[in-house]
């Protein structure tokens, strides 16, 4: 995998990753006229819940749904500069233009919210990415293939290792969200990393339950569902099965057969074994109704410097669809209470993702 290193027109750093066997010179300079990034992000601790909430209302003007043709993700072309200078890529990450948190981000904050003592105010401190898989617009992650796919498993691991060197960093937490159903504003294929400055709430809960459990809770539940009935698909290195008390109508959890800590832990018979079990799944969502599936696919890493002796690594990918027209709303118990409700049964959900032909 070759790197290169470029800047925008207002100094955010844009990266070019290539395959190794397919080497490309990387010169395009940003014609535009921008003006410097500007990030006035905070984090506010919720002394009732024991989180921080990352506040960003200038995110309100981030770019929403436009044409195909006016895709800031695309190549540029002549006459119309994008975020991307070159007129062709393979896989790009660059700083995203309206981050949630960021490296110069306005540090001088107070130290409470206004008339609030117990809500501690930090400069919103981490970064945020945007990596796009393909320059082409209409591809999907599910039609990669799988030199493609793997590119973009060395280009999360190649991340997750540069973010955690940042200092301050605490977790880099690498997805995607994919479907306009899902709240996708731009449609290019495309994921985002973020680089937090704690442990969010999902892993910090984890682990505390992982380190209070009598037994390891992570080799048990891996070991039970790799010989249980909601396997989707497997291989040597990877098991893909829908977990037992699914959330969401469906969702698939993928684990490596071998325990590491996060994805730069993982050897080149790790990632290409993950590339196919991935891709299959992701196939099967895509192919489960007429129309392909919105989900949101989040890695699991451990965090950078607390718990790594303790993590196992997985990947969730879940849709919010819990059948052919009908969309699964967080209502008044998840989104008041946190309290889960599913539509569908984990087992049938398991079945149904098996029986599905790819073409």
């Amino acid at each position: 995998m070759i790197r290169t290193s470029r800047r925008l027109a207002d100094g955010r750093e844009i990266l070019y990753y290539d395959d190794d066997r397919h080497p490309v010179s990387r010169t395009a300079e940003d014609t535009r006229d921008l003006p410097p990034v500007s990030t006035h992000s905070q984090l506010r601790y919720d002394a009732l819940l024991g989180e921080w909430v990352a506040i960003a209302s200038h995110r309100q003007s981030r770019t929403f749904l436009p044409p195909a043709d006016e895709c800031p993700l695309d190549p540029s072309r002549p006459g119309r500069p994008t975020e991307i200078p070159e007129s062709a890529y393979q896989v790009v990450v660059f700083e995203n233009r309206f981050p949630s948190l960021a490296t110069a981000v306005e540090r001088d904050v107070p130290p409470t919210a206004p008339g609030a003592p117990l809500a501690e105010l930090r400069p919103g401190f981490g970064r945020c990415e945007v990596v796009c898989f393909t320059d082409e617009h209409d591809r999907a992650f599910a039609e990669l293939g799988p030199d493609r796919a793997r590119l973009v498993v060395d280009v999360w691991a190649d991340r997750t290792a540069e973010l955690g060197a940042i200092d301050g960093v605490e977790y880099v937490f690498p997805f995607e969200n994919h479907g306009e159903e899902i709240g996708v504003t731009l449609s290019h294929p495309h994921g985002q990393i973020y680089a937090y400055p704690y442990i969010p709430p999902r892993a910090a809960t984890i682990l505390d339950t992982v380190r209070r459990a009598d037994g390891d809770v992570f080799a048990e539940v891996v070991e039970s569902e790799r010989k249980g009935p909601r396997v989707v698909a497997e291989n040597d290195h990877w098991t893909a099965f829908v977990p037992a008390a699914a959330r969401w109508p469906y969702e698939v959890q993928f684990f490596p057969t071998a325990r590491v800590p996060d994805l730069p832990a993982l050897d080149d018979a790790q990632r290409d074994a993950f590339v196919e079990v991935y891709l299959d799944v992701l196939g099967r969502f895509r192919h489960r109704f007429h129309s392909p599936m919105p989900y949101i696919a989040a890695w699991n890493q451990a965090p950078v410097r607390e718990g790594r002796d303790e993590w196992w690594l997985h990947l969730q990918l879940f849709s919010i669809r819990r059948a052919e027209s009908k969309l699964k709303y967080l209502a008044g118990s998840e989104s008041g209470m946190g309290a889960f409700i599913t539509d569908t049964n984990p087992e049938d959900v398991a079945e149904q993702l098996r029986a599905v032909v790819v073409p």
